[in-house]
């Protein structure tokens, strides 16, 4: 089955920031680009309260479009369209089985239909198992305040867990830092429990315990920088909150890459409270890598 990178559109800005980053992904990548819109995705401003014939002749308009502008800016690029039946959630997923990536543009959950968009980004990440790239359009809040050029920013960014397997995380996170020939930041958060948080306790801990959790972070990551050599890594193993040590390190990066770890139950897939809150508070584009 040929490789592609996917994006969904909506006709928001968000999407079009989603398509432009995808775009410059399947070229490094060296795979064709997939443009698709799901049916009924939520109503918006951008998406017309219509029958279904308009809605369906809008949705080919709103591709064709797209596709057109992106063939002018990257005319090496394979570009082609789909029109997806079905709840979005559902249908990017198992769009994405197909794909090496699916790429969402994304408005976290500020106001009403930021609500809406994170939703079927949110979903859709639980109902897939593929890596999910979600994009900040640039200027709106917490996002970019303008495009950011190619090798802007500082390198990749991932969060790393010591405690569990994380295989298809790194690999991802070394790889996208190969293809870009960039800077890998692993970073690792780590704190005390509360009753053990005063400053005596948190200056011994750092004095004890930071070694340790230091070389395995570094134990961690060996295999992968045998088999990436050309990345250069920083460590990172402070104490604090994860998500808040991530979305700092990620200020000036070119991607963040966090994982969730797969769990199946009858009330579906969860996403962790790191990935949940890295996604929504981060301004540069976020990968979801699920994992065992």
């Amino acid at each position: 089955m040929p490789h592609h990178v996917t994006v969904g559109l909506d006709g928001s800005p968000e999407s079009s920031a989603a398509a432009e980053w995808a775009a410059r992904e399947a070229l490094l990548r060296e795979v064709p680009l997939r443009l698709v819109h799901a049916d009924e995705w939520p109503v918006s401003a951008a998406i017309p309260v219509a029958g279904p014939d308009v809605r369906r002749r809008w949705a080919d308009e709103l591709l064709a479009a797209a596709a057109e502008e992106l063939r002018q800016e990257y005319p090496s690029l394979e570009i082609s369209t789909r029109r997806l039946s079905g709840r979005p959630a559902a249908a990017l997923s198992i769009e994405a089985a197909e794909a090496d990536l699916l790429v969402l543009g994304s408005r976290g959950l500020s106001g009403v239909m930021g609500f809406l968009l994170g939703s079927v980004g949110m979903e859709t990440i639980g109902a897939t198992e593929r890596p999910v790239v979600l994009v900040r359009a640039p200027g709106q809040p917490g996002g970019r305040t303008e495009a950011a050029p190619e090798g802007r920013f500082g390198g990749v960014v991932v969060g790393v867990d010591i405690h569990h397997s994380c295989d298809p995380l790194l690999d991802f996170a070394f790889d996208e830092a190969a293809r870009r020939g960039v800077r890998l930041r692993a970073v690792y958060g780590w704190s005390l429990p509360p009753f053990a948080r005063d400053a005596s306790a948190l200056a011994a801990a750092e004095r004890e315990m930071s070694p340790d959790i230091a070389r395995r972070l570094t134990h961690i990551l060996a295999p992968w920088r045998q088999k990436f050599p050309s990345v250069e890594v920083v460590e990172r193993s402070p104490i604090g909150a994860p998500s808040q040590l991530l979305v700092h390190a990620a200020a000036d990066a070119e991607l963040a890459v966090v994982g969730r770890r797969i769990r199946r139950s009858p009330l579906g897939a969860h996403i962790g409270s790191v990935a949940h809150a890295v996604i929504h508070h981060c301004a540069a584009p976020v990968a979801v890598v699920a994992h065992d």
